[in-house]
């Protein structure tokens, strides 16, 4: 199914969030890309619509609105209690040819990956993939769409003029979340699910939650990094025993990662794991773009280095010129063990 050609650019407006349901509950991803289309639509003077896709999750459409949103359209339906990217993508598709918005942000999480592409193909409009960056074009309405190219080494910005509506996702914690108003007031829109007979092709069986233990970078307040500088495995113990001591997590740099001295999960960067913690204290770390763009969302960047030039130390909120080795110990030995 693809959309009527035929219909002007002119009659695409709004910019839409599709919120990521999981296990009934709206992910923390949809509350930031709401806040990063509220900018948007308000270069425009337009609204921001949320389509939330689930089962038994009509009561979670206040705080959508609380957040930024002006209207949330719910198809609530047992058919969407667990990830069904085809259903979910013909639904997505009904709904961009009925409301006709001008953009459509998901977020670049497993869920979005799998969905998005679909519907831009169904759509047949352009999508613009892991996006770190967004802005509008208030003249035309071109989504400015900013993500690392060439294995990261530079930072393009694409637009989609041709076609309407504009399709991105965005890294989850790259956007900040607006802080929820509940004196704000929008629109609830229902919709039906319409059937399908391909949708008795594929059924979920069962979910399986992991009860393994993993390295949530995402969550941590404070987090320190360490890269090459560490010059192997045992200087993360150094980063470790700090961390233990401010109740943080450790990163890492890819080099360090790829080097072997600390597992991938600890990873941060494009091809690692992106955060926004109140804290993001680099160590060693030069700072190429591939990183950055992994945190340079965080409130407080501490940078740690005996190269007082590193693009890392250039950024930071406060820069610390000298020996990793001298300088952690001390901290360590200052800050009590809890």
């Amino acid at each position: 199914m693809r959309l009527n050609p035929a219909v002007a650019r002119g009659a695409f407006r709004n910019v839409w969030v599709v919120a990521e349901v999981l296990s009934g509950h709206i992910q923390p991803v949809t509350h930031e890309l709401v806040g990063a289309a509220r900018a948007l639509a308000d270069v425009r003077g337009s609204e921001v619509w949320a389509i939330v896709l689930g089962s038994g999750v009509a009561g979670q459409t206040g705080g959508l609105i609380a957040c930024g949103c002006d209207a949330v359209i719910v198809v609530d339906d047992p058919a969407f209690a667990a990830f069904n990217d085809e259903a979910a993508a013909r639904t997505l598709v009904q709904l961009i040819d009925k409301y006709r918005p001008e953009s459509v942000l998901c977020g670049a999480t497993t869920c979005g990956r799998a969905l998005i592409p679909r519907v831009a193909v169904l759509a047949d409009c352009g999508l613009t993939a892991d996006c770190t960056g967004l802005a509008i074009d208030p003249d035309n309405g071109d989504l400015l769409q900013t993500r690392p190219a060439f294995g990261g080494n530079i930072m393009a910005t694409i637009r989609c003029s041709n076609h309407r509506p504009q399709l991105a996702t965005v890294r989850p914690r790259v956007m900040k979340a607006l802080d929820a108003d509940p004196r704000r007031t929008g629109r609830v829109i229902r919709e039906p699910l319409t059937p399908d007979p391909s949708d008795a092709l594929k059924r979920v069986i069962e979910v399986f939650h992991s009860t393994e233990t993993a390295v949530n970078l995402g969550d941590a307040s404070f987090i320190i990094s360490g890269g090459r500088g560490l010059k192997g495995p045992e200087g993360f113990n150094l980063l470790r025993q700090l961390a233990s001591r401010v109740g943080g997590a450790v990163g890492a740099s890819r080099a360090a990662v790829d080097a072997g001295w600390i597992p991938y999960a600890h990873q941060v960067g494009q091809t690692g794991q992106t955060v926004q913690s109140k804290v993001y204290m680099a160590c060693a770390i030069s700072g190429q773009i591939q990183h950055l763009v992994g945190m340079q969302s965080c409130d407080l960047i501490i940078a740690l280095d005996k190269n007082p030039d590193t693009p890392m130390m250039q950024i930071a909120d406060i820069a610390i010129v000298g020996d990793l080795f001298e300088i952690l110990p001390e901290l360590i030995r200052q800050i009590p063990a809890t």
